[in-house]
């Protein structure tokens, strides 16, 4: 891109959040005071109920009762997800919401976006869960609206909140734990929290996890008349990673604080093959390497009552080595490599006209650039500018969400044809309403316009990559309600949502054969129609002073299909692995003895092709899990030691065809907070 047209759109957009923020300069703001209101709030309230859009929280506490190891783990409990899942510790997880595809949900850790230009989306099952404060997942976005205008940019946000330091009569606090298991596991981690002096602390954390990955299954061959089977030892499957994270935070004054943090992440792993026909050894030969470094950092200021600002800035390095020492060429190795930078930075103001209303302004700028060591690799480069303009009206009983989310995307290449620059504008709106005023029942609905750019895999792939391919284009419509009820004899409380849901998506970006079969092109060729419903429910039941049970259970209809073409034969049949009934549950016993948890996901029939014919079908399963804890105080440490059963009944089955996944198997962690 040249030069000049890049300086010309960066003094245009500047001028741009100038006269946002000029405009707005009459209104009043959630100042910084108001956001730790929220804060506490929403524990003694709960979100979950009260927001105008879908929304799922797991708490820190929450999280321990759900025999859950990596963010994956935890995040396939959440109504209306579906986790592609390759298998063990070590395999690629990517996150669907309602049906919409990993690239429609972004990944927010602490405030600011995960990225990944090269496939558009994020493997959380990098993230381990020793230093997560809260996971919440929202569908269309979050009510917040003083927030980066790239919040505002996808079809649902998994955000992931790190602990924060909290101190008493210490200066110095933390914990360190040690997970061992199944399969070579080996995982120990560490946080400690400093505090500095009376404006300043900071927090230090980091993890290690090792695993030989090698877990038996069970292989089916022969034929459909005359089925055999055999025991065999998952191959390939070792992976190590090491994460360090440090972050500092400041409270400048009363109406000014922030924080800035930096990470380390390092990984190396096998790639097992699909276990299909008769690969019954599963010899691939196939690892990857991935490394990332990140610093990130948040700046907020409480000009008065009625104005607050925000800052975020962001610089992100990331590489990926892909080697196949069984590749068949003249050096008798794969051996690829991939480059990211990312360079982002945000600013966005907030006031309040009243105490009701409030509009904020955001701008986003970000530089995405890629390299690799392919003969005529493009070298993309994409400069992308976000601005939002949003307002909320908000009383006890009713609640108004608007937004606008103007993007505007510049490509650039050193090698080849560049792709189409793009400008899209996506509008918001959802309301939220208490009919009765003893009662805390609510009806709630949103519409959401959203789009998806395509990745730089889309775009620039070798032989398959598409210059002229548009975003896909996304319609979310929502109708749900929500119902709370408290202080009912022994339940203390119980919460319960349940929210339809339909979506719509044009231009889906698919590979196609192009003119010979063992050649593919990625294409806008799709639409797609969803029409989903979730169930939530959760209830806390005291039967007295020292024993109490929580429990939660959750259930999503999906009904997921494909509307593109009816000459087509896969037309009005549901996309591949997506389930038309799932759902989970957890029961946590609380007792002076021993605390029980118990955990289950449940699948119901998908398909692994886009053609639902019977040999494309897999079958139902339920992964049940069980663990153990009790906390001692000895001498001002606490200690929590647990073991966890996972997989009770050794279900043998596959998320993915061709990648079974663990059966039985157990954890035991130890931690001590000091």
């Amino acid at each position: 891109m040249n030069l000049l047209v890049e300086k010309r759109n960066l003094i245009v957009g500047i001028l741009l959040l100038s006269g946002s923020i000029i405009t707005f300069s009459q209104s009043k703001t959630d100042s910084v005071t108001h956001l730790r209101e929220v804060t506490i709030t929403q524990k003694a309230l709960n979100p979950e109920i009260k927001s105008a859009t879908p929304v799922q929280i797991l708490s820190e506490k929450k999280i321990q009762t759900l025999n859950a190891l990596l963010l994956s783990d935890a995040v396939k409990h959440f109504p209306g997800v579906t986790i592609k899942d390759y298998g063990g510790i070590g395999g690629l997880k990517t996150i669907s919401v309602r049906g919409l595809g990993a690239t429609h949900t972004a990944v927010v850790y602490d405030g600011i976006a995960v990225s990944d230009v090269q496939t558009g989306q994020i493997d959380i099952g990098r993230f381990t869960l020793d230093n997560v404060q809260s996971i919440s997942l929202n569908s269309g976005q979050t009510d917040q609206i003083f927030q980066p205008a790239r919040m505002f940019a996808s079809a649902s946000v998994l955000s992931i909140q790190t602990q924060k330091p909290v101190f008493s009569n210490r200066n110095i606090t933390g914990k360190i734990s040690m997970k061992v298991g199944s399969f070579g596991l080996i995982n120990p981690s560490f946080t400690f929290h400093g505090k500095i002096n009376r404006r300043l602390s900071a927090s230090f954390n980091g993890d290690w996890l090792s695993a030989n990955g090698k877990y038996p299954y069970t292989l089916h061959y022969g034929t459909q008349y005359t089925d055999s089977s055999s025991v065999e030892i998952r191959k390939n499957t070792d992976v190590k990673n090491i994460r360090l994270e440090g972050t500092l935070f400041a409270g400048f004054s009363e109406k000014s604080n922030g924080y800035l943090k930096a990470q380390f992440f390092n990984s190396e792993r096998g790639l097992p093959g699909a276990v299909i026909f008769y690969n019954d050894k599963s010899t691939s030969s196939q690892r990857l390497q991935d490394n990332s470094f990140f610093t990130q950092a948040n700046f907020t200021h409480r000009f008065s009552n009625r104005w607050a600002a925000q800052a975020n800035a962001k610089f992100n390095r990331s590489g990926i080595n892909y080697t196949d020492s069984a590749w068949m060429n003249s050096a008798q190795v794969l051996e690829n490599t991939y480059n990211q930078r990312e360079i982002y930075g945000s600013i966005a103001v907030m006031n309040s006209v009243t105490e009701n209303l409030s509009f904020s302004a955001a701008s986003d700028v970000s530089l995405n650039t890629m390299e690799a060591n392919l003969h005529n690799f493009a070298y993309p480069g994409r400069l992308t500018w976000q601005s939002s303009l949003a307002s909320k009206y908000a009383t006890n009983r009713i609640s108004l969400t608007g937004s606008l989310l103007l993007t505007q995307t510049y490509e650039s290449v050193k090698s080849g044809v560049t792709a189409d620059n793009q400008k899209k504008v996506s509008p918001f709106v959802s309301f939220s309403v208490k009919p009765l005023e003893e009662i805390n029942f609510r009806i709630r609905s949103f519409y959401k316009n959203i789009f998806r750019m395509p990745s730089f895999n889309d775009l620039y792939y070798l032989r398959t990559g598409e210059r002229k391919l548009r975003p896909e284009d996304a319609h979310q419509i929502n109708l749900g309600i929500t119902y709370s009820l408290s202080k009912l004899k022994w339940l203390e409380n119980i919460d319960f949502s349940a929210d339809m849901y339909h979506n719509r998506i044009k231009n889906k970006i698919v590979a196609k054969p192009s003119a010979s079969l063992f050649e593919w092109t990625m294409t806008n060729f799709g639409t797609v129609h969803i029409t989903g419903l979730d169930l939530h429910a959760e209830a806390l039941i005291a039967f007295s002073e020292d024993i109490s049970v929580e429990t939660g259970v959750n259930y999503s209809y999906q009904h997921a299909v494909d509307m593109t073409d009816e000459t087509n034969r896969t037309y009005g049949h549901q996309l591949p692995y997506t389930p038309f009934h799932s759902g989970s549950g957890r029961v946590n016993l609380i007792n002076q003895w021993v605390n029980i948890a118990y955990s289950v996901i449940w699948s119901g029939v998908r398909y692994s092709n886009a053609q639902n014919y019977t040999e494309n079908r897999l079958p139902a399963y339920s992964d049940h899990s069980i663990s153990l804890n009790k906390t001692f105080i000895i001498d001002n440490l606490t200690f929590r030691p647990s073991i966890e059963f996972l997989n009770i009944f050794n279900k043998n089955y596959e998320v993915i065809r061709g990648f079974p996944m663990p059966g039985r198997s157990f954890r035991i962690n130890i931690t001590v907070n000091i």
